[in-house]
């Protein structure tokens, strides 16, 4: 419902420069619809002025905001209200009904929020019109204050997790010094969008200009390693031999590709992606040429489906029997198999990898154990990662064998250090347990809780995990974390690709995936993280989760 609108001009003569700029503001007010026409836990997206507005009516209250998700600007009517948030239908982002503030991710800024009353039986929203123009709103942060606050907080590492600690700790009154140290050359980016689009630059995904971080009074260091950590003297070095003392260190320093222990896989044209001048090289050096990658995980199916419309053949090498088998299950992988062989895509499955071959220094075919070698100018190799922790050794840091850094449920590992993302094993109360998952929407509450917790908020990790994957424009998306499976339950079929997927354990879902059937995830992700979820019973007699909202 539009109702009528109007754009209100304010004027004062109140002298306070701020209050003068409020007041000189245009708004846009309009009738939105019927109070008694809502009914409870009812989201509307209706017409204000030239733009929109979600209104929601919440245990009786209503409360609008703005009505695209600040990630990607998916509408958020499609997306499910839960308890007082509104949780994003494509990759699960949570906002305040109330405020508009981002309470989970992925993302780094909330949506506006507009005023609301109740006039008669009129719902009437105002909003200033500035406010209208942007779906996002960077939260507000506190100016720098070196003499008020002495303290220096350090994050290293260049992705979502270091970059969400900085920002909190300006939004939760840090006045102190804050570095950001990453060995990479540019700003924090989107890194899920490098395997999807092969061809932007670090500048295409930045994720914050370099004037947000000047204006915020947030150093970042680019280009800079940290090579060592000395926990008795709150101090860590770079490689370029400099050294910085810190009061709160956070470690998120990501993941690195997995090299193969295989001859031939130092020639030239065998790529890692990991940053976008590799995605760059990628996608520059297999225009008309054969691509084999090898590895059918999520970064290695993600680059053939760029890459199955612009390289002259593309194939893909695998242990498994079927792609994603051990995170989606076969009839998921089967139907994802199915779409990549469709456009041309060629799978190679229980096969291993004997030798990358080469002709002076560059490669030209890879050899599979059965002594078939297939063409290849162009090799990419998406065979998983490990933790970027070596540096760590011998620190005293508290880690595993496979160099992940454990943290308590405060995301702390030691007296003054902290870690997220990749690196971070940590306690994930939905398998009451730890466990070590390199998700982005999870480093960016990783960032979050490490930073209230370095200002001695003492708040626990609490967050479903949720990711997502586009292929050929299709959307699987993702939720929980089941390493195992009792029984998987469907509603609708993988093989029509329609579909949600319950991957269950001793009766507990642990987790939901999905295709065309939004906003299905979202709606378990929030059931998930209030203890709602329904059984595995009760979803073997309706697998439709509405029914149990």
């Amino acid at each position: 419902m539009g109702g009528t609108s109007s754009t209100i001009s304010g004027s004062s003569t109140d002298p306070q420069p701020q209050a003068v700029a409020d007041n000189m503001a245009e708004y846009v007010e309009a009738v939105v619809g019927k109070a008694s026409e809502f009914g409870d836990n009812e989201m509307r997206e209706v017409e204000l002025g030239e733009s929109k507005a979600l209104v929601i009516k919440h245990d009786g209250q209503f409360s609008a905001i703005g009505h695209k998700c600040s990630h990607y600007g998916a509408p958020l009517i499609k997306g499910y209200l839960g308890n007082g948030r509104v949780r994003c239908p494509w990759h699960g982002a949570c906002f305040n009904i109330k405020s508009g503030d981002i309470e989970d991710f992925p993302g780094l800024d909330g949506v506006p929020s507009f005023q609301v009353q109740v006039e008669g039986d009129d719902v009437v929203v105002k909003a200033d019109k500035a406010s209208l123009t942007n779906f996002r709103r960077t939260m507000t942060m506190c100016p720098a204050d070196p003499q008020e606050d002495q303290r220096v907080f350090v994050c290293v590492g260049g992705g979502a997790a270091s970059l969400e600690c900085a920002e909190t700790l300006r939004q939760e009154g840090f006045k102190g010094r804050i570095i950001l140290a990453t060995k990479e050359s540019d700003l924090p980016y989107d890194r899920p969008k490098l395997s999807k689009a092969l061809t932007f630059s670090g500048a295409d995904l930045a994720l914050r200009s370099a004037d947000f971080y000047s204006s915020n009074n947030i150093e970042v260091l680019l280009s800079t390693e940290m090579t060592g950590l000395d926990l008795t003297q709150h101090s860590i070095t770079f490689a370029n031999g400099e050294t910085q003392k810190y009061d709160n260190l956070l470690l998120a320093t990501g993941s690195k590709p997995r090299s193969l222990p295989i001859p031939g896989f130092q020639l030239d044209n065998v790529f890692l992606l990991r940053d976008p001048a590799q995605g760059n090289k990628i996608a520059e050096s297999a225009v008309g040429k054969n691509v084999v990658i090898i590895g059918t995980s999520f970064i290695g199916m993600e680059v053939a489906a760029y890459l199955s419309n612009k390289a002259a053949s593309v194939a893909c090498i695998d242990l498994t029997a079927v792609p994603f088998e051990r995170v989606l299950g076969e009839r998921v992988g089967k139907m994802l198999q199915t779409m990549h062989e469709e456009k041309g895509v060629k799978f190679y499955l229980g096969s291993g990898v004997k030798e990358i071959v080469g002709d002076e220094g560059k490669v030209t075919g890879v050899m599979l154990p059965s002594g078939e070698t297939l063409e290849a100018d162009v090799v990419v190799a998406g065979v998983g990662v490990v933790p970027a922790t070596e540096f760590l050794k011998d620190s005293g840091v508290p880690m595993t064998p496979r160099g992940e850094v454990i943290v308590d449920k405060h995301m702390m590992a030691t007296d003054g250090v902290f870690a997220a993302g990749d690196i971070a094993r940590f306690h994930l109360p939905l398998i009451n347990g730890d466990t070590n998952i390199g998700h982005w929407q999870l480093a960016h509450n990783h960032g979050r809780v490490a930073a209230r917790n370095m200002l001695g908020r003492e708040e626990e990790f609490n967050s479903i995990p949720y990711f997502w994957t586009v292929q050929y424009g299709k959307s699987v998306r993702y939720c929980g974390h089941a390493l195992s499976w009792d029984e998987i339950i469907y509603n609708g079929s993988p093989e029509e690709n329609k579909f949600a997927a319950f991957y269950v354990k001793d009766d507990k879902v642990m987790a939901v995936s999905s295709l065309n059937f939004d906003p299905v995830v979202s709606q378990c992700a929030e059931l998930m993280y209030q203890g709602r979820m329904p059984s595995g019973a009760q979803l073997r007699d309706n697998p439709d989760v509405a029914a149990y909202i």
